[in-house]
C-alpha cells in the first residue's frame, strides 16, 4: 500500500472507531498513529520516534501557559465572578427584548476574556443564566442556544487555548496572535449579539423584556468588572510591551487573581481546591489531545500524505479564495465528527503549508481557523458546547439545544467573510503592533 493511500485509510480507520467504539479523539488518534507508524516501519522504530517526539512537546516551556491561563479561569468561576459578571450586564441589556440572552452572551464575552475555555465557560454561565431566562419565560431553544454560542467566545477571546496551540505548533508570536484576535472576537461578539435581536424580531414572545434598572444601578453594577479587566489588561499589556514571555504573562495574571479573590473573600480553602483539582483535569484532557495528535501527525508525515495534498493542489490551479474555503469546509466538517482541537491538530500538518504557499499570514490565517474551530463547539454530532449546557440544563433535551445553536451559525460564517474582505483593518492592524 502506497504511503498516501495509507494515510488516507488512516483516517477512515480513526473515524470509523470514533463513530463506532465512541473511543476518545485523543487515545484514537495515539492508537491508529502508533499502528500506523508500526506498520510503515516496525515496532521498535516507532517507539524510537514518537518517545522523542512527545518528549519534545511536553518538556517545551511555553505549553505551561495551558494550565496557567485554565487556572485563573477557575480562580474567577469558584470566586463568584460569574454571578458578579452576570448581574452586571443584566442590569445594562436586560430591558431589552432577548435582553436576558444578550446579557448572557455579553458575560460569557467578559467571561472568556479570563478563562480561555468553552466548556468552563459553558458550564459556568449555564449555572447562571439558564435559570434567570427560564424564570422570565424565554424560549428554550433561545435560552439555551445563547448560552452554547456566548460558551464558544471561550476559545476565541484571548487568552485562547486554541490560538496558544497554534502557535507553540507553528512558531507564531502568541502576543501577535492574541492582539491580533481583538477586532474578530468583538466582530463575532456583535454578530452573536445581533441574532438575539433578528430571533426576537421574527418570535416576539420568545424573549421577554426584563425590569428596567436605573442608571444609578447600572453605573453601581461596574465596580463587579474591575477585577476582570485587570486580569484581562494585565495579559495584554504585558504580551503588547514584550516585557514578558506569554507563559510570564499568565503566571503572573495566575498570582493577582488568586490574591484578588482572597482580599475579596471570594474563594474559600475548599474551592480553592476545587479549582486546582478542575485545573488538572481539563489541562490533562487537552495535553492527551495534544499528545494523540502529535502520533498521528508523525504517522501522517510518514505517509506523506500532507505533501501529497499540497501538490495535488498546487496542480489544480484553483483561485486562492476557492482552496480557502475548500480548507474552511474542510474544518467545518471535521468539527463536526471530533473534537475540534484534536482535528485543528490532525489537520494543520496539512492546510497549513497548503496557506502558507497561497501567501495567506499565518497570524490572520489563525484567527479565520480559530473562529472556525469555535463554530465546530455547537455543531452536531459532538457540539461540545451544547453537550455542556444540556448536561447542566436537564429539563432542556440536547436536540433542542443544538437547534437553537443553529440560528448563530450564519455569524461565524460572517465573520469569516469579513475577515477575508479586511485583513489588515480586522487582524494585521493590531498584530504588527507587538514588539
Amino acid at each position: 500500500m502506497e504511503g498516501p493511500i495509507l494515510g488516507v485509510v488512516g483516517i477512515i480507520v480513526m473515524f470509523a472507531i470514533l463513530f463506532l467504539f465512541k473511543i476518545p479523539a485523543a487515545f484514537t488518534m495515539a492508537l491508529v498513529g502508533f499502528l500506523g507508524v508500526a506498520y510503515v516501519t516496525d515496532f521498535k522504530a516507532a517507539l524510537g520516534m514518537i518517545g522523542p517526539d512527545l518528549w519534545n512537546i511536553f518538556s517545551s516551556y511555553g505549553l505551561t501557559v495551558i494550565p496557567m491561563f485554565i487556572l485563573v479561569g477557575e480562580f474567577a468561576h469558584y470566586g463568584g465572578y460569574n454571578n458578579s459578571l452576570y448581574s452586571a450586564t443584566y442590569k445594562w441589556f436586560g430591558h431589552y427584548k432577548g435582553g436576558l440572552a444578550i446579557t448572557t452572551i455579553m458575560a460569557c464575552a467578559i467571561f472568556s476574556a479570563i478563562s480561555g475555555s468553552n466548556t468552563a465557560t459553558a458550564a459556568t454561565m449555564s449555572n447562571v443564566a439558564i435559570p434567570e431566562m427560564r424564570k422570565y419565560n424565554y424560549h428554550p431553544q433561545l435560552n439555551a442556544g445563547s448560552v452554547a454560542a456566548g460558551a464558544t467566545l471561550g476559545v476565541l477571546i484571548p487568552p485562547s487555548i486554541v490560538l496558544v496551540v497554534y502557535g507553540l505548533y507553528t512558531g507564531q508570536s502568541i502576543g501577535k496572535l492574541f492582539f491580533g484576535n481583538v477586532i474578530p472576537s468583538v466582530v463575532l461578539t456583535v454578530l452573536i449579539a445581533a441574532t438575539v435581536f433578528y430571533i426576537c424580531w421574527r418570535n416576539p414572545d420568545w424573549g421577554p423584556k426584563g425590569p428596567k434598572s436605573t442608571w444609578k444601578e447600572r453605573f453601581k453594577a461596574l465596580p463587579d468588572l474591575i477585577d476582570i479587566f485587570i486580569l484581562f489588561g494585565i495579559i495584554m499589556y504585558a504580551l503588547f510591551t514584550g516585557v514578558v514571555t506569554a507563559t510570564e504573562a499568565a503566571a503572573a495574571s495566575c498570582a493577582i487573581g488568586l490574591i484578588l479573590c482572597l482580599i475579596r473573600k471570594k474563594l474559600t480553602w475548599e474551592s480553592f481546591l476545587k479549582s486546582i483539582n478542575d485545573t488538572l483535569r481539563i489541562s490533562c484532557l487537552v495535553f492527551m489531545i495534544v499528545a494523540g495528535a502529535v502520533i498521528f501527525s508523525r504517522f501522517l508525515a510518514i505517509t506523506r500524505l500532507p505533501f501529497e495534498v499540497a501538490n495535488m493542489i498546487s496542480v489544480l490551479k484553483l483561485p486562492n479564495w476557492v482552496l480557502f474555503w475548500i480548507i474552511i469546509l474542510c474544518y467545518i466538517i471535521g468539527g463536526c465528527v471530533m473534537d475540534a482541537l484534536a482535528f485543528l491538530l490532525i489537520s494543520l500538518p496539512i492546510f497549513y503549508p497548503i496557506a502558507m504557499q497561497m501567501g495567506y499570514d499565518p497570524i490572520w490565517f489563525g484567527q479565520v481557523i480559530c473562529i472556525v474551530t469555535t463554530m465546530g463547539s455547537i455543531m452536531p454530532p459532538i457540539g461540545i458546547c451544547c453537550y455542556v449546557v444540556a448536561g447542566m440544563a436537564k429539563d432542556i433535551p440536547l436536540a433542542t439545544v443544538f437547534r437553537g445553536s443553529f440560528y448563530y451559525i450564519p455569524s461565524y460564517i460572517i465573520s469569516i467573510i469579513i475577515l477575508m474582505l479586511f485583513p489588515y483593518a480586522t487582524v494585521m492592524i493590531l498584530s504588527d503592533l507587538v514588539r
